[in-house]
């Protein structure tokens, strides 16, 4: 669920993006998993569905890294896009609960960035690596 307050526009980085309505200081947090709200399916729950929300969670969810899970969010946080300097991510020590935070201070309009090779476990098919 996002934590900040966002907008979808078109990116720069790919198609469209998540961008900060309003100044973020560093370390506010952006993203946290809500249960109820967002969604969470197990390798045997994602084999089970159909073939269109298989390719739905393929592009819209993040397969968890610690435990293959699809993390699918129920906002507008699956418009936010990979950077190799990304300004939001988890920080060191966060459990696998994660709440993601500024990184550093986001000015308003700019785009929300994160890192999918750090939690994504099918990054590298997303972004064609």
């Amino acid at each position: 669920m996002m934590l900040a307050k966002t907008q979808v526009a078109p990116s720069g980085i790919h198609g469209m993006g998540l961008f900060a309505v309003e100044f973020i200081p560093r370390g506010t947090p952006i993203w946290r998993f809500q249960p109820g709200f967002d969604q969470e399916f197990t390798p045997e729950q994602f084999d089970r569905l159909p073939p269109e929300a298989q390719a739905h969670l393929h592009w819209f969810a993040f397969f968890s890294r610690e435990n293959g899970r699809a993390i699918l969010s129920g906002d507008h946080a699956c418009f936010m896009n990979h950077a190799s300097q990304p300004n939001t991510g988890a920080l060191p020590e966060a459990a696998l609960a994660i709440t993601t935070v500024a990184l550093r201070e986001i000015a308003a309009g700019e785009e929300i960035t994160c890192d999918y090779y750090a939690f994504d476990a099918k990054a590298a098919a997303k972004l064609g690596s």
